[in-house]
């Protein structure tokens, strides 16, 4: 068994691009008097984030782990499987949470926040779809493997890219540093390229 082909790497490196997702949903940070209305929505909002996106960063680990090791196609198709599960689950959860708190206290609130809720699922939804791709994946043939995994890999690059709209929009002004108060948020965004601002 060779070590572990370079399709992989591609898949990794595509993956954690998916993380910055979430992490960002902390704003830079920035003392303004906030509304406690709009204060509370944004606790509500970052403590629920806070788990999924541990869930999120432990699924790019395993993802990561996996690719670094030589492993078999089965056991990379086992991991990613997994991880695409619990990445569907944990922007489901986000969106869910969104949804929960109901629209910040800011200018077209609501709109921001239907926006954001469709595309966390959307997203979830997506990842949903990758695991059943890689679940269907030959792992008998190494060649049809990898190139699976390359089509794989491909999606979930654009996945990590044009997810990122309307959570941008709705962290926009007030809301980002009403987020950025929060210790759940801050604990959040712990990679440096996520805190810029």
């Amino acid at each position: 068994m060779e070590g572990t082909n370079p399709v992989n790497k591609k898949l990794a490196a595509a993956l954690s691009g998916g993380a910055v997702l979430v992490l960002a949903l902390s704003g830079c940070s920035s003392d303004n008097g906030n509304s406690d209305k709009l204060n509370s929505w944004a606790k509500q909002v970052c403590d629920a984030v806070q788990p999924q996106a541990k869930k999120i960063e432990a699924a790019n680990a395993a993802i990561q782990k996996e690719t670094s090791d030589n492993s078999t196609p089965e056991a990379v198709q086992k991991t990613d499987a997994q991880a695409f599960q619990d990445m569907s689950d944990a922007y489901k959860a986000i969106g869910a949470a969104v949804d929960k708190a109901g629209a910040p206290d800011v200018t077209d609130g609501e709109t921001k926040q239907t926006n954001a809720v469709k595309e966390l699922n959307d997203i979830s939804a997506s990842y949903a779809d990758l695991k059943k791709q890689v679940d269907e994946l030959n792992t008998k043939d190494q060649a049809k493997f990898a190139d699976g995994l390359k089509g794989i890999a491909t999606q979930l690059d654009k996945l990590s890219q044009s997810g990122n709209d309307a959570l941008k929009k709705l962290e926009e002004g007030d809301v980002g540093q009403a987020m950025a108060q929060q210790e759940s948020c801050k604990s959040t965004s712990s990679s440096p390229s996520a805190t810029q601002g």
